[in-house]
């Protein structure tokens, strides 16, 4: 992806947030945020990646209602554009979310039953704590001490009154 269409992605997503919030009143949307843009290289076309809390049937709803939607957005966006092609609008369901909450969900899950049942000695065997006094991990400074240049200058030594 190239600078051009980043910062185009970024402008089409400002700018489809604004004009669906205050343009479009439409009861099927839901509770909706768009994630991400991806304009494609020449511009004409970009995926709008909207993600829905709700059931499937509010997230199709939604998503259908949008698609809909997707000529009148675009004839919002021509006033605000300054290109010459105003590229059209497919909305894609993006459920990256719901697959983020579901990994840390088993993490959860995971972490819980291990920790409860023996801890991490039980997993590293009976050498736990002399592993831990050898490990050359232990007997590192915390990485902000291993700066080669402090954060601010010397201070100069107190001059003496006498």
């Amino acid at each position: 992806m190239t600078r051009r269409t980043q910062q185009m992605g970024e402008f089409l997503r400002e700018e489809v947030i604004d004009i669906i919030r205050t343009e479009i009143d439409d009861p099927r949307l839901g509770f909706w945020t768009i994630t991400r843009v991806e304009a494609l290289a020449d511009l004409r076309s970009a995926r709008v990646y909207v993600s829905v809390l709700g059931s499937d049937a509010e997230r199709q709803e939604t998503i259908a209602a949008l698609r809909g939607a997707a000529g009148f957005i675009r004839g919002h966006l021509k006033p605000r554009m300054r290109t010459r092609v105003i590229p059209t609008l497919d909305f894609q369901d993006d459920r990256s979310m719901e697959y983020a909450e579901e990994i840390g969900r088993t993490l959860r899950s995971l972490k819980g039953g291990t920790l409860r049942s023996g801890g991490d000695a039980s997993l590293r065997g009976d050498r736990a704590e002399e592993n831990d006094r050898l490990s050359p991990r232990s007997s590192l400074p915390p990485k902000t001490a291993q700066r080669s240049t402090p954060p601010f200058p010397p201070a100069p030594p107190p001059e003496d009154e006498a």
